[in-house]
């Protein structure tokens, strides 16, 4: 079984279309349609982009067909214990960090948007049709292949 046989067992899973599940993980419907008709193979951050929204989803099955497909409780929730957590390349250093404030003058600091709930706008599109006057034939020309032609003008 290939990744995107495993891809299209989670859209099953998840009972969703490749449209509505491509914008769902945030990518392009047409880069899902290459990936599940096999034209392509998913980029990591197709992988990636997978696993961040369907969290439960082992990611050792997702790449390489092993273990189950449901990741274990372990995996998928955060030990509350120091010993367990090991910090990202964006936590703050907390082992230089000085106990100043830092100096926010330079730094302009904007309140998040929330996109989910933000109305979408209506849009709303008028196609108007403009009617040309009747167009009528004024010469009809019909060219022979011994370079010779005849002009028909109709009777008015």
């Amino acid at each position: 079984m290939e990744i995107k046989d495993r891809i299209r067992i989670i859209m099953e899973r998840e009972k969703v279309p490749p449209r509505v599940f491509a914008e769902t993980i945030g990518v392009q419907q047409s880069t899902l349609s290459h990936i599940l008709n096999d034209r392509n193979k998913p980029s990591l951050e197709v992988v990636m982009k997978l696993h961040q929204k369907y969290d439960y989803v082992n990611l050792e099955w997702l790449l390489y067909g092993k273990g189950e497909m449901m990741a274990s409780q372990e995996e998928t929730s955060f030990s509350s214990s120091n010993s367990d957590y090991l910090p990202s390349l964006f936590d703050e250093n907390l082992i230089n960090s000085s106990k100043e404030p830092a100096i926010s003058e330079n730094r302009k600091e904007m309140p998040l948007r929330n996109a989910e709930n933000a109305p979408k706008e209506i849009v709303k599109q008028e196609i108007r049709y403009i009617e040309k006057p009747a167009r009528k034939i004024t010469e009809i020309r019909i060219f022979f292949d011994d370079n010779t032609y005849e002009t028909f003008r109709p009777e008015k």
